[in-house]
């Protein structure tokens, strides 16, 4: 039971689609990672994702729309929603994330940036 500075955290890792656990609360896990360029499109069918933007603009691709979240705003992505999350003009945005110890990364999407295991930091 200790805090946990978000700030010292990110500065621990700079590699951009490569989710750090900082915590675990019940199933649920919370995650941080640095976002740039485009991700791949995928959904996860059994598990909500929850982003909060730290830094930065994330454009969350929905099939028919984008959604823009700004610093300090939060998007959750329901369970079976196809979605690719974004960034525009090289920009890296720093997120937040919480969602279940089973969701995986990329969904049932398996992709050159899947990543099966998130290093605890």
């Amino acid at each position: 039971m200790k805090s946990i500075n978000i700030k010292e955290k990110l500065s621990k890792f700079s590699k951009n689609w490569h989710p750090h656990q900082i915590a675990t609360v019940d199933n649920m896990q919370v995650i941080l990672a640095k976002l740039k360029g485009e991700f791949v499109w995928h959904s996860h069918d059994d598990e909500d994702e929850l982003f909060q933007v730290i830094k930065g603009t994330l454009y969350m691709q929905f099939r028919d729309r984008t959604e823009v979240v700004n610093e300090g705003e939060i998007i959750v992505v329901p369970k079976g929603v196809e979605h690719n999350p974004c960034t525009k003009h090289d920009e890296e945005v720093h997120v937040l994330l919480f969602e279940k110890l089973s969701t995986a990364h990329t969904g049932n999407e398996q992709h050159e940036i899947t990543q099966t295991e998130y290093p605890k930091i």
